[in-house]
C-alpha cells in the first residue's frame, strides 16, 4: 500500500533520479546562504556555531518565572523565550472578572511594569535575546521590556529577540485576538516603525505556522498560510510608506516540527524558496537579508501523549532532528510530560539537553545542508512546494489573507485536516505509541507541577497597590494622549503608549483604552 505524506502527496518506496524535476538548477537549488536559500539562509550554517537554544518557559508570578529562567540559563540555554498567561495575552489584568481561574495558568502574569522588572531582575538584557510569545498585546510587552532594559542602564540599541506580533493566525487558529484586523495591522505597521527608530535590533514579528499546525494543519497548510499572512503584512508596511528593505530583514517566521522528519525537511526547504521568491518578484526586495525566511521551531507539541509520558522524549528528540536538519535558526524542545501539566525543573532541563545532545555529540553540525541532493527530499521539497502554492493562490483569488479569514477559508481547511487526522486516529490507520496500539494495562503515577490559585489574589493585591501608590492624573492623561492617536492615522501609538506604561497603567488599562477607539473583534461565526 502507498504510504502518503502528512500534505496528501503519495511517497514512494523507491527514489531515483528520474523522480526529480531539474532539482539541481541553481535557480532550485543554489548555494548555502544564497537564493533563493532552499539550502539554508547562512553559508556555513551549523558548522560556525549551532542553532539558538531556547525554552518556552513561564508560569505563575513573575518571581516564579524569574527563578526559572535562571535556571535555564544556567543549564547552558542561549535565550529566553517568554509564556504569558491568558488574561495578559487578551490584555485583562489579574483582577479583572474575565481573568477568574486563568491567572498565572498557561504563563507568567504580567499586569505592569512592576511585574516585567520582577520578571527580568538580575538578567542582564544586553547579554541574552528574549523571545515573547505575545500577539494582539505586543506592542505593550516589548515597550514594557524595554522600559526594564532603560532602568538597568542598558540602551535599546543593544536589544535583541522577538516578539511574536502575529494576530492573523489567532483569526485562523489560536483566538488570542482583541482588536479587528484593520487597527490591529495598523499597530503592528507602527511596531515595525518604532523598532526601526529605537529597537533596530529587534525581530518585529514572528510570523507564525506553529498553532495552525496544532490545530491540524498539514505542513503545506501550515507554509502557506503562513507565508500568505507575512505577504499581508509586508504589504501592510509598505502601504504605510515603509521601504521593504527598510523593515523586512527583522521579519522571522516560527513552525512546528513533528515526527515526520522527511517530509518536515522538505517544508522548511520550500518554505524558504517560495518566501525568498516572493519577496524578490513581488516587493522588489533588494537586500539579499530581506529574501531570508530564518525561523525558529517548536517540537509538536500537539503530538505529546499523556499516556506513557517517557515515549515523548523519543517524539521530541526525532522532532528536534528534524528541525535541525531543516536547518532552523533557534528551537524549542517541549518537555516531556507536557501534556499532563506544566514542565518541572527536571523536565524542561532534559528537554534542553536533548538540543544540547544533537549539537555536541552527534555530527548533523559538521556539515551544511546533510540532506542536499537526496532524491526523496528535493523530490518531496517539489510536492510541498507546489502545493503550498496553490493554496496561497486560492487565498490570493479570495483577496489575501484577511480577505480569507473573514471568510474563513484556512479555518475551515484546517479543520477539515484536523478532523481527517482525528478519524485515522480512531480507526488506527494512524499509530499513536500508547495511543491506539502498545498500550499499557495500567499507566505509572505522575507528581504534576501544579500553580498555586493563591497567585490571583496575590496579583489583585499587587495591583490594588500599585493603584494606590501611581500618579493616577498622570496615567489618566497618558492614556487620553493614547486614545488621541489611535483615533487618529498620523500619530505612532506605540510613543504614547510607552508614556502610560511608564506612569504605571496596566496591561488591562491601555487595551481597554485601544478598545474604546477600535472596538473588539467577534467572528462572523460566532452568532
Amino acid at each position: 500500500m502507498t504510504r502518503h505524506s502528512e500534505s496528501g502527496q503519495p511517497i514512494e518506496p523507491v527514489y531515483g533520479p528520474d523522480a526529480l524535476s531539474d532539482w539541481s538548477a541553481s535557480e532550485k537549488l543554489g548555494e548555502p546562504g544564497a537564493y533563493p536559500f532552499t539550502r539554508g539562509v547562512y553559508p556555513t550554517m551549523y558548522t560556525g556555531r549551532p542553532w539558538t537554544m531556547r525554552q518556552y518557559a513561564g508560569f505563575g508570578t513573575a518571581t516564579e518565572s524569574n527563578a526559572r529562567y535562571k535556571q535555564l540559563i544556567e543549564n547552558g540555554t542561549m535565550g529566553l523565550s517568554v509564556a504569558f498567561d491568558l488574561p495578559t495575552q487578551m490584555g485583562h489584568d489579574s483582577d479583572a472578572k474575565i481573568a477568574s481561574g486563568e491567572v498565572g495558568k498557561v504563563g507568567v502574569a504580567i499586569d505592569s511594569i512592576d511585574d516585567m522588572r520582577v520578571l527580568f531582575g538580575g538578567i542582564p538584557l544586553d547579554k541574552v535575546s528574549t523571545s515573547m510569545t505575545i500577539n494582539a498585546p505586543a506592542a505593550l510587552l516589548l515597550l514594557l521590556y524595554q522600559l526594564v532594559a532603560e532602568e538597568q542602564g542598558i540602551e535599546p540599541s543593544k536589544l535583541t529577540g522577538t516578539i511574536q506580533n502575529d494576530v492573523l493566525k489567532e483569526y485562523i487558529a489560536r483566538g488570542t485576538y482583541i482588536f479587528p484586523p484593520k487597527p490591529s495591522l495598523r499597530l503592528i505597521a507602527d511596531i515595525f516603525k518604532y523598532c526601526k527608530a529605537e529597537i533596530p535590533k529587534w525581530n518585529t514579528i514572528s510570523i507564525s505556522g506553529y498553532h495552525m499546525a496544532e490545530a491540524g494543519a498539514t505542513p503545506a497548510q501550515e507554509i502557506a498560510f503562513t507565508l500568505a499572512d507575512g505577504i499581508e503584512y509586508v504589504r501592510t508596511a509598505v502601504a504605510a510608506g515603509m521601504d521593504v528593505d527598510d523593515f523586512a530583514p527583522r521579519l522571522s517566521f516560527f513552525f512546528v516540527s513533528r515526527t515526520t522528519i522527511l517530509e518536515e525537511v522538505a517544508k522548511f526547504r520550500a518554505a524558504r524558496r517560495i518566501w525568498a521568491k516572493v519577496m524578490r518578484e513581488e516587493f522588489g526586495a533588494e537586500n539579499p537579508k530581506s529574501l531570508m525566511l530564518r525561523f525558529h521551531t517548536q517540537t509538536a507539541g500537539v503530538q505529546l501523549t499523556a499516556q506513557q509520558p517517557e515515549v515523548n522524549l523519543a517524539r521530541v528528540t526525532v522532532q528536534a532532528l528534524g528541525a535541525v536538519l531543516g536547518g532552523t535558526q533557534s528551537l524549542h524542545t517541549n518537555s516531556y510530560d507536557e501534556a499532563i501539566a506544566l514542565p518541572t525543573d527536571k523536565s524542561a532541563r532534559l528537554a534542553l539537553r536533548t538540543q544540547q545532545v544533537l549539537a555536541y555529540e552527534s555530527d548533523v553540525t559538521a556539515t551544511v545542508d546533510p540532506f542536499a541532493g537526496s532524491y526523496v527530499i528535493e523530490s518531496m521539497t517539489d510536492d510541498v512546494e507546489a502545493a503550498a502554492l496553490d493554496l496561497m493562490r486560492q487565498v490570493e483569488d479570495r483577496g489575501g489573507a484577511v480577505a480569507s479569514i473573514e471568510q474563513g477559508f484556512q479555518k475551515s481547511e484546517i479543520e477539515r485536516s484536523a478532523y481527517a487526522i482525528a478519524q485515522e486516529t480512531d480507526s488506527g490507520e494512524r499509530v499513536v505509541v500508547g495511543v491506539n496500539r502498545f498500550q499499557m494495562a495500567e499507566e505509572e503515577p505522575y507528581e504534576p507541577l501544579t500553580v498555586d490559585p493563591a497567585i490571583e489574589q496575590q496579583q489583585a493585591e499587587r495591583l490594588a497597590g500599585l493603584r494606590a501608590e501611581r500618579d493616577g492624573e498622570a496615567v489618566a492623561a497618558a492614556l487620553d494622549e493614547l486614545r488621541k492617536a489611535a483615533a487618529g492615522d498620523e500619530e505612532n501609538v506605540l510613543y504614547p503608549m510607552k508614556k502610560a506604561l511608564r506612569a504605571r497603567a496596566t496591561v488591562g488599562e491601555v487595551c481597554d483604552a485601544l478598545r474604546e477607539v477600535w472596538g473588539r473583534y467577534v467572528p462572523a461565526d460566532a452568532f
